[in-house]
């Protein structure tokens, strides 16, 4: 039977990630200056080649910044907008996770604030989009029900009216469209209950449709419940999958079993 190769993990790529989790926890916070890269070296244990790697990737990222001396600092632009490459860091599990139970709270409260706010034109671009989201999902077209997936969500926060609330998303909005799309998508292709999906959005879309603000509050908490709860199984079941793969892959590396006595099997 032949296997797939396993390619191990290069150690700059492990290196670099890392650090982003250091900047994602706010452990390594903007305008911070590393030691320098002997000293990182010998702290992290590894070559000066790979960290060099890894530190490179990260200022092409625009994480990581250094100056006219080689000195490496902590990008001082994190944290001024989220449209800046802290979003690439929602794209790991970790981050996407955090993300939905941020929106778990923040969306529950647009819901209801929509129920009860939305003007006629909100409405109407509410019902424009939830239809072209069943058109997308009656076709098959993965990529649309997501697309249209997050206009959803975002017409939700504008059918709010709250000013400080519609700022506030409008600045994450790369993020939160991002963190929509990837989940609805990875939903889509591992999993066939898109019915039970699209039914969780229609019920946030009739609660806001019937001005019932209670309603909209929960049926929009549960549906980025749910979310979560697929998204941890699939995540769950890709993991277990890669360590079924490496456990039968050992096979490969082991030398030949000898006989007890010595001799070598015939």
């Amino acid at each position: 039977m032949a296997f797939a190769s396993i390619k191990p993990e290069k150690l700059a790529d492990a290196v670099a990630r890392h650090f982003q989790e250091l900047i994602l926890e706010g452990a390594l916070p903007p305008g911070e200056k590393l030691l320098p890269e002997r000293e990182l070296a010998l702290k992290l244990d590894v070559s000066r080649p790979s960290l060099r790697d890894a530190l490179d990737r990260l200022v092409e990222r625009g994480l990581l910044m250094t100056d006219a001396n080689g000195s490496c600092y902590v990008s001082d632009k994190i944290g001024q907008s989220i449209r800046d490459p802290l979003m690439l860091l929602f794209d790991e599990p970790r981050g996407r996770f955090d993300c939905m139970e941020f929106r778990s709270v923040v969306e529950a409260a647009a819901a209801g604030f929509a129920a009860q706010r939305a003007t006629q034109a909100d409405r109407e671009e509410l019902q424009k989009i939830f239809a072209a989201m069943q058109a997308a999902h009656e076709s098959g077209d993965a990529d649309a029900v997501a697309a249209n997936d997050a206009d959803f969500h975002i017409a939700i926060y504008g059918a709010s009216h709250n000013v400080m609330l519609l700022q506030v998303m409008r600045s994450l909005e790369t993020i939160l469209r991002n963190n929509v799309y990837l989940n609805r998508r990875n939903i889509y292709e591992h999993r066939k209950d898109h019915d039970e999906r699209l039914a969780e959005h229609k019920a946030v879309f009739d609660a806001i449709m019937d001005r019932d603000p209670a309603r909209a509050e929960a049926a929009s908490r549960h549906h980025i419940e749910s979310t979560m709860r697929a998204q941890r199984e699939i995540l769950e079941e890709e993991e277990r999958l890669e360590a079924a793969i490496r456990r039968i892959s050992r096979i490969d590396l082991l030398a030949p079993a000898k006989p007890r006595d010595g001799r070598k099997r015939s």
